[in-house]
């Protein structure tokens, strides 16, 4: 436990640091701190807390900077939030206007890496129950059949089918038909079962043709039942912390890119109520080791379908970041509600 005055520096000394980038000095937690104390109290304090592990003191300089666990006691227990003003709150509100989900969740991505100027992800819900709205298929030449598939959410999947023998679009026009009017509303899981039971009383021309939309559905769903959208992963590459270490950044674009890890942590943060930060290790992701990931989870009438995340140095302002968070993903739950 820390006393007031220790608190008060400490606090002080995490706001500074954040803002200017560089250790911070004891004439500097004099002056913003609002404390008559000493310079010589002040390092005294100092001391203690660089005892406790809470601030470090780099080799070539007398101020001391925050460690994870002086970010983990600042975010806890010392930070005062910034509310989001009026106005950015309506831009934000434009932003995210009832529309097809996949557009909603890119435009989440990007409203985030906007007002944050890190990277913005939006875990995008998983799909094992997701069924079938519509389906179409469009002759584009001899053997050749373009398939789509519009999901509940107005998603729209494309596939080039290259089928056995020739089909009039006639012919296509009666399948897609056949399977709106008799499977609409059922998973990929539910037709597959359904076919192998209804084999005997399909066309063969039939059963080709549902054969080859229920893969299709399935790889669909498959490539994004554990995916995310991300936008201004680029704006780490300005990130002072990040910019002069090109290994760093390779982990963290590879983490970005092979997104196993990451979905892992995102998953996670489905679970609590709340805006939750990850500072440094906490995550248990080793790319993430300099980073902070402060993610929310998001919802539709009412029930949690995703999580949202910015990811950055930790050396973020956490005060005005975690309230964008919480924010963006109340607006977009209501968003999802409604669309």
């Amino acid at each position: 436990m820390l006393n007031e005055r220790a608190q008060i520096l400490l606090r002080t000394l995490v706001e500074r640091y954040i803002s200017d980038g560089q250790p911070v000095g004891s004439r500097a937690l004099q002056q913003f701190s609002g404390l008559e104390v000493s310079s010589a109290t002040i390092r005294n304090v100092m001391a203690d807390l660089e005892a406790m592990g809470l601030v470090s003191s780099p080799h070539t300089s007398a101020g001391r900077m925050p460690t994870g666990l002086g970010y983990r006691l600042f975010i806890d227990r010392l930070m005062v939030v910034q509310p989001v003003d009026a106005l950015r709150l309506h831009q934000m509100e434009q932003q995210l206007q009832p529309d097809n989900h996949a557009r909603l969740l890119a435009q989440a991505s990007s409203v985030l890496s906007e007002l944050t100027r890190y990277a913005g992800v939006v875990a995008t819900p998983r799909r094992e129950a997701a069924t079938l709205r519509q389906i179409e298929f469009l002759r584009l030449g001899e053997r050749r059949v373009l398939l789509i598939i519009v999901l509940p959410d107005g998603e729209v999947e494309n596939r080039v089918l290259l089928v056995d023998r020739d089909y009039t679009q006639s012919q296509l026009t009666e399948a897609g038909n056949f399977i709106n009017q008799n499977y609409a509303g059922c998973t990929f899981h539910e037709m597959r079962q359904r076919l192998t039971g209804e084999l005997r009383q399909l066309h063969v021309d039939m059963t080709v043709l549902m054969s080859a939309a229920i893969t299709a559905g399935d790889e669909t769903l498959a490539r994004k039942s554990e995916s995310y959208v991300i936008s201004g992963e680029r704006k780490l590459l300005e990130v002072n912390e990040f910019s002069g270490d090109m290994d760093r950044l390779r982990r963290l674009f590879s983490l970005f890119e092979q997104k196993t890890e990451l979905i892992q942590l995102l998953d996670a943060g489905r679970h609590g109520q709340g805006v939750h930060v990850f500072v440094g290790s906490e995550s248990g992701v080793s790319s993430l080791d300099a980073c902070s990931v402060v993610s929310a989870p998001y919802s539709a009438n009412g029930q949690v379908i995703g999580t949202l995340a910015v990811v950055g140095p930790k050396r973020m302002d956490y005060e005005r970041i975690v309230p964008v968070v919480d924010v963006t993903a109340r607006l977009l739950s209501n968003a999802l509600s409604l669309s």
